[in-house]
């Protein structure tokens, strides 16, 4: 009898231990995952205000922010729908509405400031405006992906030949919209190792130490290319992993196979880090790449890997702490930004979804932050507009999708 007591004894003391053992491991685990944070948003549903003249945007394809927290866009009047127009016709077909000029400028309270863009003397403006960057001294930049006359005014890549298009170049601006500096002709690229024209750039950043221009070169090429911003003088060019740039057709994106050891088009987005780290995004590989100034590869991160058509990776910021921990990435294909820790490139968590309604997403194109966190966004297609994300400060992550950040109150 005393020998089954001490063996019940001993089997129910390890049934408790087991018991606070477990506890214990559920405690740790939840801890463990409140511990991992990210900034946290609410959609401001009432932002910007409404354009005046019965303006409207078009396929929104560009944002920046300035060192005044003033909010720039870039859209494409020509993508209009007729019904969207009547207000140009001779006779007019009715009071509403009109394309709203290229360039938009709004102060953080989403005020229209300043408004222009279009032909003028002395610079091939875009068929295909893409993309708007505010350097350092506060000059815009602007970019292009415009086949040619006619030609439909959409975010499709080209085919892998070597083809010329009108929108071969870049341009620079001052805030007022008075014509500084172009890089590259119409219809004179000569392909991915053509130093003198780009081909279907797509954006740009410019180096506050170095007053270097960097090209996502682009929907019609396949590498960065750098620049003198002042003098717009070639300096150097490169391909993923750093490689001599090739432009022998791909063919389509297969998440099954081995990554491929070119960009495909388009080479969508140049920004440069704080810590002198330069984030590629390679759009239909679905992928970041990270490099020094120079084109030495250092890392790589492919995100949603089984995403197909348009890719995953579109645009990145980061975020405005000294660190610059976190990327928030526009991922057009599937309606979402997603915020990454920069150090590992792995995702936290998302928000949006498809949709047209305020914090969902319809080809979210392009994201910027201002200085105090918050986020802006531009939608292309149909889409066609500009949102803006309050920043809400630290949060633990709880759900790896969050849908709508609708506000709270």
């Amino acid at each position: 009898m005393k020998r089954n007591l001490s063996v019940g004894m001993i089997f129910l003391a390890l049934i408790v231990a087991l018991g606070v053992g477990s506890a214990v491991l559920s405690r740790r685990s939840a801890a463990e995952a409140a511990a991992v944070t990210a900034p946290r948003f609410e959609v401001d549903p009432l932002w910007p205000k409404p354009l005046p003249n019965h303006w409207l945007i078009g396929m929104t394809i560009g944002v920046s922010v300035d060192d005044r927290d003033h909010i720039w866009i870039i859209h494409r009047p020509g993508s209009l729908e007729a019904n969207e127009t009547h207000a140009t016709t001779t006779p007019p077909t009715a009071q509403c509405c009109a394309p709203a000029p290229p360039v938009l400028e709004f102060d953080s309270a989403g005020n229209l400031l300043r408004h222009w863009g279009g032909s003028g003397n002395g610079y091939d403006w875009p068929l295909s405006n893409h993309g708007i960057t505010i350097d350092f001294k506060g000059n815009v930049w602007i970019g292009g992906n415009g086949r040619g006359p006619g030609a439909a005014l959409n975010e499709s890549q080209v085919s892998g030949t070597v083809q010329s298009f009108h929108d071969n170049m870049v341009l620079k601006f001052t805030q007022d919209g008075k014509f500084l500096l172009q890089i590259g002709k119409p219809n004179r690229s000569k392909g991915s190792n053509d130093v003198d024209n780009l081909r279907l750039p797509a954006k740009t950043f410019v180096d506050p130490k170095t007053n270097e221009l960097y090209v996502a070169d682009g929907y019609g090429n396949r590498r960065v290319i750098v620049y003198d911003a002042e003098t717009g003088t070639y300096k150097r060019h490169w391909g993923a992993y750093g490689n001599k740039p090739d432009d022998t057709d791909l063919g389509r994106y297969d998440p099954n196979a081995p990554p491929a050891q070119q960009f495909r088009n388009p080479v969508h987005c140049v920004e440069l880090s704080r810590d002198g780290l330069l984030y590629v995004c390679d759009r239909a590989n679905d992928r970041i790449q990270v490099f020094k100034p120079d084109g030495t590869f250092v890392k790589e991160a492919i995100l949603n890997k089984f995403t197909l058509g348009s890719g995953s990776v579109w645009d990145i910021a980061f975020s405005r702490d000294a660190q610059q921990k976190y990327i928030f990435l526009a991922d057009g294909e599937n309606n979402k930004v997603h915020i990454l820790d920069r150090e590992s490139l792995e995702i936290l968590t998302s928000f949006g979804d498809g949709g047209r309604q305020p914090g969902l997403f319809y080809g979210v194109h392009s994201i910027a932050t201002d200085s105090k966190g918050n986020i802006y966004t531009t939608e292309t297609y149909r889409g066609q507009r500009l949102q803006k994300f309050v920043y809400k400060g630290m949060a633990p992550v709880t759900k790896k999708d969050q849908g709508a950040l609708w506000p709270k109150s």
